[in-house]
């Protein structure tokens, strides 16, 4: 198959015999005579798959992934490395699922009438395919996802953009009905009330919704309520449609997004997302032409879904300890393992020697998984939080994830702790923002490395009191919640002594429950037992085991209001065994 976006007009067959007009009203009068105008189906779901190769590679994967989520529509891309063979595979797996496959395609410039070949070839590609395939191999449309404000002729002569990008839309659903397909196409939230420039009463958004079968309403917000939430964007959108009788998908967004915290679930997670869209029917169902919703992307939706699946391996509350010593980890885990069972510690931040070999580590992890106890791998310095330093934390990542490839199915790490304390350095005093700003791009670029292998959760360390700090430019928003929006868990440090009462572990961690109870993540809060001279309320090596253990107790109970809290972690593994009773 040659590339679509060089193909020219072709056809396998000669000239479609289209038939005539007077037939076409015809059929459509005895349909609607038949039917009506069907109300949508408010549960329909669909999602966009652009990388066309998954298919292939990661097949029962996708299926799998479709059925667990109840989608029933899908919008795969044409890639021409994929073969036709390979597409008739999936579709036909898809519809034994009940999936419709879409054909997916567009470029901006597919709104530019010299592009109007690629349309071409695009619809040509799918038509002579469906003639090809057997009923259950055929995509059962086309959807297409042209976004011609990402050219520069948007801005510098945009009543003409919009006369070629009409034109090129009529063209793409005459052709595709002509091949008897149905039609679908993308539409941006905010063309509500744009008019197109010769017809003056003619909205964007009406005559998108008379070419095409289906509209699928990009309404890029990541909360269904509010003056910018998901229905406030959509509502003009759906009233014209009710008015038209046709149908409309509401797409939101999972991908990565530079464009505003509020246009994408990516840092809020799946679970967030599906929060809001299971509240979608009920705010938008008194509309007709609400057809179900649309998620894009595939990618970015199945890689959300493993890591928080992922992330919540332990049945029951956590109980973590750190190891600081690689050598102590190899030399003594036999001792720590009996320490954590003794302890009922699930959970191990163990400080890796990246120098060591893989061989070192997998008689702890095998052990400690052996006891239902998780291995993290830990790493950290004040200077991690620098942008000179952010290579120091890939080489972790790096290393941790070809362990894991390496390591048999016992003996694998679950996740990467960091604990990075810049406010230690002299520079933070001096140049705080700039340090924040560091920080912060240092520990997107570890989150994102991390979801490579898929299965490595994340973590960090984060001092109680940074609730208090604003990210840099943005004074509404704590760097807690930020961070804690970035990562599987993060565990607190609320070095206190005491549960209860102002200052106390359960009163110093509130906002960062509350945080986390919002974004749907999780909290771990960590206390300390080592000496301490920063006051004698930090720490429990003073008053010893016993102590400690009533007060977490207390601050269980304080705490278990709140869906992000997850248990406790115990600084350190050294301490603690070596404190008093």
């Amino acid at each position: 198959m040659e590339n679509l976006r060089h193909f020219g007009r072709q056809t396998a067959g000669g000239r479609i015999m289209k038939p005539r007009r007077w037939q076409i009203w015809l059929l459509l009068l005895v349909v609607i005579g038949l039917v009506g105008f069907d109300k949508p189906d408010h549960g329909k779901r669909a999602t966009y798959l652009w990388q066309a190769d998954l298919i292939v590679s990661e097949r029962q994967s996708v299926l799998s992934f479709l059925q667990e989520q109840s989608v029933q529509v899908l919008y795969l891309n044409i890639d021409p490395k994929v073969s036709a063979q390979d597409y008739k595979t999936f579709a036909a797996e898809a519809s034994k699922s009940g999936v419709e496959v879409y054909a997916l395609g567009g470029e901006p410039e597919w709104a530019l009438s010299k592009y109007k070949g690629q349309i071409s070839a695009f619809v040509d590609w799918v038509r002579e395919y469906n003639e090809s395939a057997q009923p259950a191999e055929r995509f059962a449309g086309i959807h297409v996802n042209v976004q011609p404000y990402l050219l520069p002729e948007w801005e510098t002569s945009r009543d003409d953009l919009l006369r070629q990008w009409t034109g090129n839309a009529d063209y793409t659903a005459t052709e595709a009905k002509a091949a008897l397909l149905k039609t679908s196409a993308d539409l941006p939230a905010w063309y509500d009330g744009m008019k197109l420039p010769d017809a003056k009463d003619e909205t964007v958004v009406s005559w998108m919704l008379k070419q095409f079968d289906t509209v699928t309403n990009m309404a890029y917000r990541n909360t269904a309520e509010g003056d910018n939430g998901i229905v406030s964007l959509v509502t003009d959108e759906l009233a014209e449609a009710d008015r038209l009788e046709k149908p409309v998908l509401i797409a939101v967004n999972i991908n990565k997004s530079d464009e505003g915290k509020h246009v994408s679930f990516y840092n809020k997670g799946a679970k967030s997302m599906e929060r809001e869209l299971e509240r979608l029917p009920g705010l938008l169902g008194q509309h007709a032409s609400f057809a179900g919703i649309a998620v894009h992307d595939y990618a970015s939706w199945s890689g959300r879904v493993r890591l928080e699946s992922a992330s919540k391996p332990i049945a029951g509350p956590i109980k973590a300890t750190y190891v600081w010593e690689a050598d102590t980890a190899v030399r003594e885990r036999k001792e720590i393992i009996d320490f954590a069972k003794s302890n009922n510690v699930n959970l191990l931040y163990v400080r890796l020697d990246l120098e060591r070999p893989f061989a070192d580590y997998r008689p702890l992890v095998a052990d400690a998984s052996a006891a239902g106890i998780e291995v993290h791998a830990m790493g950290g310095h004040p200077q991690w939080a620098l942008a000179k330093s952010k290579e120091r934390i890939m080489k972790l990542v790096r290393y941790v994830r070809q362990y894991n490839e390496e390591a048999g199915d016992g003996e694998k790490m679950r996740g990467i702790h960091l604990d990075i304390e810049p406010y230690v350095m002299p520079l933070w005093q001096s140049n705080r923002d700039s340090i924040l700003k560091q920080w912060m791009d240092n520990i997107q670029a570890f989150a994102e490395a991390a979801k490579q292998s898929g299965d490595l959760q994340t973590s960090v360390d984060l001092a109680f009191w940074l609730d208090g700090t604003s990210v840099p430019g943005e004074p509404d928003l704590p760097f807690s919640k930020w961070m804690i929006g970035q990562l599987d868990h993060v565990t607190v440090m609320a070095f206190r002594n005491y549960a209860e009462g102002p200052g106390g572990i359960a009163d110093i961690v509130r906002d960062e429950l509350g945080f986390a109870d919002e974004l749907g993540k999780q909290i771990i809060v960590s206390v300390e037992m080592k000496e301490s001279h920063e006051g004698e309320s930090v720490s429990f090596f003073h008053k010893g085991k016993a102590e400690m253990n009533r007060q977490l107790e207390i601050a269980e109970g304080l705490l278990k209001q709140h869906a992000s809290f997850r248990g406790f972690a115990v600084h350190a593994y050294d301490y603690w065994k070596e404190g008093k009773e």
